[in-house]
């Protein structure tokens, strides 16, 4: 169930393994940080979508 509007996504090797969602962007972003800290390797994948708009705000790995 969505309960904020910043929805944070980590993907492995291309499935999805854990979702978050966040009402403040701050607080999102900072999960964003910790999140590609704790789970940032190769064929990982975190993305930050505000579901408002529909627009991916950041990704890690840059580009991907």
């Amino acid at each position: 169930m969505l309960t904020g509007r910043y929805h944070l996504i980590l993907t492995t090797d291309g499935r999805p393994s854990m979702h978050g969602w966040w009402g403040s962007e701050a607080t999102a972003g900072d999960k964003f940080t910790e999140w590609v800290g704790d789970w940032g390797r190769p064929g990982a994948r975190v993305t930050l979508v505000d579901e408002e708009t529909g627009t991916v705000l950041t990704t890690w790995p840059e580009g991907s």
